[in-house]
């Protein structure tokens, strides 16, 4: 199987999975992209529990405030940092780069690096040893994944090495992402997006961009 069959595969099976695949020629595209996605989308949804919050009868006397579009960034280099600084600026959206813990409601959009792909499962291989990385793939609305093509592999068992790499350290935190939160605890029926991002779009790069 070559590279562009496992790439093709790990397509097919994260639409199956609930997920947003897009191709980008550059990070500059990428990173357009991800504008996009925040643009496109509703305001998160923040909820207030001050005590000058009105009550409106119900148990639970918080309200849900609209407030402008806020996107997360937190393992991305200078340069890249720099290039979605201007787009988030051009289009009036909040960008967070650090003290994730500050804004645990609200985020619209958390973008990260994922280190690999697995293309039998559509899944994510993100190594999140960072507590503020780990935030923005969980806390966020949407998460957004930039993903390396010659990252993805066939299978969980074709890097079995570079599992063990990854995890290798004692505090070492590696996620495993396939799709959008989901669960069907309550009566068998499935929710979206209650442990975590209601939405995930991978956007695939070539080489270049390592």
């Amino acid at each position: 199987m070559t590279q562009m069959d496992i790439v093709t595969e790990f397509k097919k099976k994260t639409s199956m999975v609930s997920s947003m695949v897009h191709e980008a020629q550059s990070i500059q595209d990428a990173l357009e992209i991800a504008v996009s996605v925040c643009v496109k989308k509703s305001p998160a949804m923040m909820t207030n529990s001050s005590s000058e919050t009105p009550h409106t009868g119900d148990s639970d006397s918080r309200i849900s405030l609209m407030h402008g579009k806020t996107m997360a960034a937190l393992d991305l280099d200078e340069d890249k940092l720099k290039i979605l600084a201007k787009l988030c600026s051009d289009n009036n959206i909040d960008l967070i780069t650090e003290s994730l813990r500050n804004h645990g409601t609200g985020i619209d959009v958390g973008i990260t690096t994922a280190d690999y792909g697995i293309a039998d499962t559509g899944t994510l291989v993100v190594s999140s040893d960072s507590e503020e990385k780990r935030l923005a793939t969980m806390i966020s609305e949407i998460h957004v994944a930039l993903l390396l093509k010659s990252n993805i592999r066939p299978s969980a068992l074709a890097m079995c090495e570079e599992l063990e790499l990854l995890t290798s350290k004692p505090s070492s935190y590696t996620a495993f992402i396939t799709g959008p939160s989901r669960t069907a605890d309550i009566e068998r029926v499935l929710a979206i997006g209650v442990h975590g991002p209601l939405e995930l779009h991978i956007i695939l790069l070539d080489d270049i961009e390592k």
